[in-house]
Parts: structure tokens; sequence; C-alpha cells
């Protein structure tokens, strides 16, 4: 309880708070985490989701990554949980500069986060190759084969598959909160994955906080290192 007691007074005292969240974040709303003993990972389909969710496979075999798609990575009736809240609390009441996520299910400006860093883009935001034309997500849901914009073109889904690079001003704009962070809190993330694991190295306060289930390879730079549900610990913090 002393973790939490030393958490809670640097939250108390700090107006320049960001939070960087994982997978873990959305597991607690439902959402499968792909590197979890349960997850997405471990079940059997004739591919691995690694080369399904690839630039690659997505434009070699477009229909398929499609049928996958739809079937494993919408979870639109999910709902933002008790970290989610407490994020857009905080921010509301001036504490927390921004949110910066790995996820791509937009629970975070669902809970009414206003300045979140979207890393691995958003399966709410749709695009046609073609012509730019946006389309919400109930478009691919619903759609059948591959989806296609009016003027022909295949819409695309505006998140970062494997193969791909980050939106380089989403990175420099994450770079530039976490840089300037007092409290810098990471949540629910293994930080296995780069190059958004290595943005830790940009902080240079001396308040980071690991809040996760299991340890991760950067526990040891860490202040305060807290195991357990993000959504329990998140609850408990005013």
């Amino acid at each position: 309880m002393m973790d939490l007691e030393t958490l809670q007074e640097w939250i108390t005292q700090s107006n320049n708070i960001v939070f960087f969240g994982g997978a873990g974040v959305s597991t607690e709303s439902g959402i499968p985490d792909f590197r979890s003993v349960d997850g997405l990972y471990h079940q059997k389909y004739e591919e691995p989701p690694e080369t399904i969710l690839s630039h690659t496979y997505f434009r070699r075999k477009t229909e398929a990554f499609y049928r996958f798609y739809r079937d494993k990575m919408l979870y639109l009736d999910a709902k933002p949980n008790a970290a989610h809240l407490k994020l857009a609390k905080w921010e509301q009441e001036g504490k927390l500069k921004a949110v910066i996520t790995q996820n791509i299910d937009g629970l975070h400006q669902a809970a009414g986060s206003k300045v979140v860093c979207e890393l691995h883009g958003s399966v709410l935001r749709n695009y046609c190759e073609d012509c730019g034309r946006f389309y919400d997500v109930n478009t691919i849901k619903n759609s059948q084969g591959i989806p296609r914009c009016e003027c022909g073109g295949i819409i695309k889904p505006d998140v970062v598959l494997y193969e791909e690079g980050l939106d380089n001003k989403v990175l420099q704009d994450s770079i530039s909160y976490i840089s300037k962070a007092d409290v810098l809190i990471i949540g629910g993330t293994s930080l296995a994955v780069y190059p958004a694991a290595g943005l830790i190295d940009y902080y240079q306060g001396d308040k980071l906080v690991l809040i996760n289930k299991t340890p991760t390879p950067k526990d040891s730079m860490a202040n305060l290192v807290i195991q357990g549900s993000i959504g329990e610990i998140f609850d408990a913090l005013q």
C-alpha cells in the first residue's frame, strides 16, 4: 500500500503527468491482448497474426486480411474502464498533459480524453487509398470481402501494420510530452515493442512509475513499480 500512497502523493502534487499505455489498459475492457497467454497470438490460425497484420499480407491477400481484421480486431461494444476514466478526469483537472497509447480502440477518447497520441493509429478511422475519402469503422464492419470506396479504391484502416513506420508527428508529439513530464506513468505494457518502448528513454524526471501485471525489462529504471490490475489501481487513486 505504501507504493500506492507514494503514487497518490506524486499525482496530487503534479500538474504535468503523462501516461503511456499498452494492451493491458484495453484487456480490462474485454479486448484481447496479442501477447498474453490467452491472447490472439496463442490461438490457431493458418498464419500467425503478425503475418496477417503485416503490410505485405495486406497487399498480397487483402481479402484474407479483412476476414481476420473484422473477426479479431474490431471490439465495438467495448467500454472504457476505470483507468480510461481516471485519466480523462485528471486531464479535465489540468493534471494530465497527454495520454500516449499503443492501443487502436479509441477508448481513451470515448472516456473523454482530449489529448491522445495514438502511436499505432485507430480502427475508428479508415481511408480510401486512392482518393483519401474518410470512412467510419461501421463501413468496415458491415462490408463484405475487400471494402471499396465509391471511387473504386481499397479502403485501408488507419492503423500501423507490421512493417509500417509510426506516424512522425505522433511520435514527435509523444517524445515532446514525455521529455517535459514531471510524472511519467507507464501502464499495461510489456515494453517489448519498439520503437514505442524506446520512448521511455526520453523521460528526464525522477518519478517514473511502471504499472503492469508482470515484470518488464525496464523495471530497474523505474522509481516506482506496482504490479497488479491497472483498472483496480487507478480506481483506488483520487
